[in-house]
């Protein structure tokens, strides 16, 4: 006879020890890898999207969102239970708003993730970030690869969308006035 398992909580995975394990919590299933040491490629990706997504920020008015970079835990979703460590990310100010000191996560569906590849990421690793974002309504997804410079671009009412380092990358509608051509965000 087979047993169900329990789905996982956000709490139950927060208090798993701190073993060299990335965890994500998907549909209350837990997903555990080693965590791998970033390279200087991904390092220096993620802090040039986070630069021009923060100057962007710092031009709009108030209430501004917040741009979260390394890892930055996200509760995407309670039923089920999905929190996730997101590369870099932009949530809006009424997401903002809804958070209390109780929490180091973010509770609640960003605007912007930002995922940038790693030699070992999986095929099959990637494909279900995507698709969880999706299932929790994230309205843009840039999926980065610092090897080929390319930036990926996911919504939810169209196919993927690759740019390269002689494109422009827009963020329109959802950060209003964001251009950056994509070989910046490379440099």
């Amino acid at each position: 006879m087979a047993t169900v398992a329990t789905p996982m909580t956000t709490e139950e995975m927060l208090a798993l020890p701190e073993n060299g394990m990335e965890r994500w919590l998907i549909a209350g299933e837990l997903r555990e890898r080693p965590m791998t040491v970033r390279n200087r490629f991904h390092s220096r990706v993620m802090i040039r999207v986070g630069k021009f997504l923060d100057n962007w920020l710092d031009e709009q008015p108030s209430p501004r969102g917040q741009v979260l970079g390394g890892e930055a835990g996200v509760r995407l979703s309670h039923d089920p239970e999905t929190t996730v460590g997101i590369d870099v990310v932009y949530v809006s100010a009424e997401v903002v708003i809804r958070q209390t000191g109780e929490t180091s996560l973010i509770d609640g569906v960003p605007t912007l993730a930002v995922e940038i590849l790693s030699p070992n990421d999986t095929v099959e690793e990637i494909h279900e970030k995507m698709t969880t974002y999706r299932l929790a309504g994230v309205p843009l997804v840039w999926l980065l690869n610092p090897y080929y410079h390319t930036v990926t671009v996911h919504r939810l009412d169209a196919e993927p969308e690759l740019f390269n380092i002689h494109q422009e990358l827009s963020a329109e509608p959802h950060l209003p006035g964001f251009r950056v051509p994509v070989a910046q965000l490379f440099e």
